[in-house]
């Protein structure tokens, strides 16, 4: 516990108290757009937040190098609050879509900064465990926040639910105000920080790591627009128990493989873990009970398991200590623009047809399986420790 100091833990806690009130929005927000007469617009949900979260990953990268990780994550922060305390207001699909896309700004900011400042105080020969912490944090939060939705809504109404997630983003302030700024030297806001060149969209050394993340990340956009609708489908009352199951499963492998990439690679790792991923797509797709509902959940929270860490490790192995902001950037934008070609392409195949499912989780093992061709040709053709 002591080894990576109280920064750490304030700020992994402070992380689990966002992405809880961020998560805790999703499972009700399919309801909420076909209440408001639009459910042809379902993957929108999903695609609009993706799209902002990684337009402002370039911005969010930079500034976190300039002006400071905590001052970068204070902006998401502020977002996050106002969306949430505005969700309640939305009285037609367009003003609901709009939120949506504001929030995107919050998650684009404040995990940013965050990961940046992690990645400042983890020593490098256990970085892969510490990244195994620091997403066990991100995967509870995701799952409290997803199992919390359907029950808050059933004892209160979706009024209740959007305080509740504002509330958690003013929980994790409160931890947040107590970390420590990491960035040696900081520089005062100026507009001209905001001009973005063409060389600072991308931070080419952790392009590798961007490759594996995107095509990934594909898989859960699928997953965050259809478990709502499967849950339903399968007569699965709390719409969130998909991430229960699959937040359980992907702590304990966390635990359990926190140091294997540390030992035997990250590349290596992260074979493993996509062809977990894509048996964990065809189980999902071919799923026709809720037990095997639950059952391909905690083959993906294993594969998630195994490459979150790996990945956000890959990262920091990967970015100049100089431009880790912008090489955290980097990793989200990847992150982000899978998650929203996921959705996009759910978006396109499912049109509110249960039957389509199984084509659109296909599709999702078929990225898996491209990952892990990219990634033994990573292997054999590039010489490196990482």
């Amino acid at each position: 516990m002591k080894t990576y100091g109280s920064n750490f833990w304030k700020l992994s806690f402070s992380m689990l108290l966002f992405t809880t009130s961020y998560n805790i929005v999703i499972p009700e927000m399919n309801a909420f757009l076909t209440d408001l007469g639009s459910p042809q617009l379902k993957g929108l949900i999903i695609a609009l937040f993706t799209i902002s979260a990684g337009f402002s990953r370039p911005f969010s990268g930079k500034l976190s190098d300039i002006i400071g990780r905590k001052k970068v994550m204070l902006i998401g922060l502020l977002i996050s609050v106002i969306v949430c305390s505005l969700y309640s207001f939305a009285f037609a699909a367009w003003f609901l879509l709009l939120l949506r896309f504001l929030h995107g700004f919050s998650v684009g900011f404040y995990p940013t900064g965050a990961t940046a400042l992690i990645t400042d105080i983890l020593p490098e020969n256990k970085r892969g465990f510490g990244m195994g912490l620091w997403g066990t944090f991100i995967s509870i939060g995701m799952g409290i926040g997803q199992g919390l939705s359907s029950f808050i809504v059933e004892i209160g109404n979706r009024d209740a639910l959007f305080f509740t997630a504002a509330l958690f983003t003013a929980l994790s302030y409160i931890l947040y105000f107590n970390v420590k700024e990491t960035l040696a030297k900081t520089s005062k806001f100026q507009l001209e920080h905001l001009k973005i060149n063409s060389d600072e969209i991308i931070e080419p050394s952790v392009i590798p790591v961007a490759v594996v993340m995107f095509l990934s990340a594909m898989c859960s956009g699928m997953i965050l627009v259809l478990s709502p609708d499967i849950s339903d489908h399968l007569h699965i009352g709390n719409k969130g128990a998909f991430f229960i199951f699959y937040v359980m499963a992907t702590i304990l492998i966390r635990l359990v493989t926190g140091k294997v990439s540390d030992t035997y690679g990250r590349r290596e790792t992260l074979v493993v873990g996509m062809i977990i991923l894509c048996i964990s797509m065809i189980l999902i797709g071919m799923s026709n009970t809720g037990t095997w509902y639950y059952i391909s959940s905690i083959v993906f929270g294993i594969a998630t398991g195994i490459i979150s860490p790996t990945i956000f490790a890959w990262t920091a192995d990967l970015s100049p200590k100089s431009r880790r902001g912008r090489g955290t950037g980097t990793m989200f934008i990847a992150l982000e623009f899978g998650v929203l070609s996921g959705a996009l392409a759910t978006n396109l195949w499912y049109q509110n047809n249960l039957k389509s499912i199984w084509n659109v989780f296909l599709f999702g093992a078929g990225m898996a399986f491209l990952c892990i061709v990219y990634l033994l040709w990573h292997l054999k053709t590039r010489k490196s420790k990482h």
